[in-house]
């Protein structure tokens, strides 16, 4: 692949998980739900880059989602909260699909999980106590199923664009 075809697949990447970054601030919260909870449909395409393209792409494209977001629909608590989910989803996500032995639904799951976990850590040291532990079990529940959905989102990604 030419570095410009390169260059402009990460764009589209970075816009295209902006787009999916806007309509979720656009989804009202659900009432009475848990505050902070969203699907995390900007890994869809983080997900596709890690399969197609490779660890640094997906990483890039996040990282830059993830300021951008935070510049645009956040503040800098939000940044503090993201680049915590980010470091450790993304993670965890590489090390389990180098493994080969994992589906980007396991992988999607397990990154969603991380994500939240990385957002807590964050939470504790922020607010300093590890009271707001308690509020995990509620997170990785909805981590689970969200990072099913953009799974299979991605998982249909990856199986139909077959060539980049």
């Amino acid at each position: 692949m030419s570095k410009t075809k390169k260059l402009a697949l990460l764009g589209a990447g970075v816009a295209l998980s902006m787009i999916f970054a806007y309509i979720e601030v656009l989804i009202p919260p659900i009432s009475g739900a848990v505050p902070g909870i969203k699907i995390g449909l900007a890994n869809i395409v983080t997900l596709f880059l890690l399969y197609k393209l490779g660890a640094k792409e997906a990483a890039a494209v996040t990282g830059v989602r993830v300021l951008l977001t935070a510049l645009l629909f956040g503040s800098a608590v939000s940044l503090i909260y993201s680049v915590a989910g980010a470091v450790l989803s993304l993670t965890v996500m590489i090390l389990l699909k180098l493994t080969d032995k994992f589906s980007p639904l396991s992988v999607s799951v397990s990154g969603a999980v991380a994500h939240n976990i990385g957002q807590i850590i964050a939470a504790m040291f922020l607010l300093g106590t590890a009271k707001i532990g308690y509020y995990l079990s509620i997170l990785a529940l909805v981590g689970v199923a969200s990072g099913a959905f953009v799974g299979i989102a991605a998982w249909i990604a990856i199986k139909t664009i077959k060539k980049i």
